[in-house]
């Protein structure tokens, strides 16, 4: 059995904002439904955002994205000001530990994302 890709899904406490949100971040959303969509980078990694506010659920949900420069990438989330731009959106600076070194994000509904990059 060879997978070709892993979309997680997420919820959303606010889906057209969460949708706003991802979006500014630099997915391309394709709509599926009312309650559904499927955000894509430019390179294919996916995931499904739903409108589907179900508190034990999101905040229980933590996505790695991994990236190839961590500090670069960290760089730019903070250029995006969506701590500004969004209530609740919380961004963490880059730590370091023994396999590499992440950044962690937390989405307007809570949902906490964390870019990493692992040492070759």
């Amino acid at each position: 059995m060879q997978a070709k890709s892993i979309r997680p899904f997420i919820g959303a406490s606010n889906f057209d904002l969460s949708r706003r949100f991802y979006q500014d971040l630099g997915f391309t959303e394709t709509v599926l439904s009312i309650s559904m969509s499927v955000f894509k980078t430019g390179n294919g990694l996916a995931f499904y955002l739903q409108d589907a506010s179900v508190r034990d659920w999101i905040d229980n949900t933590m996505v790695f994205l991994e990236v190839e420069n961590v500090e670069q990438y960290y760089r730019e989330l903070e250029a995006l000001d969506i701590v500004a731009k969004y209530e609740g959106v919380r961004l963490t600076a880059v730590k370091n530990y023994d396999w590499g070194s992440e950044c962690f994000m937390h989405d307007p509904s809570g949902i906490l994302w964390h870019f990493g990059a692992f040492i070759k």
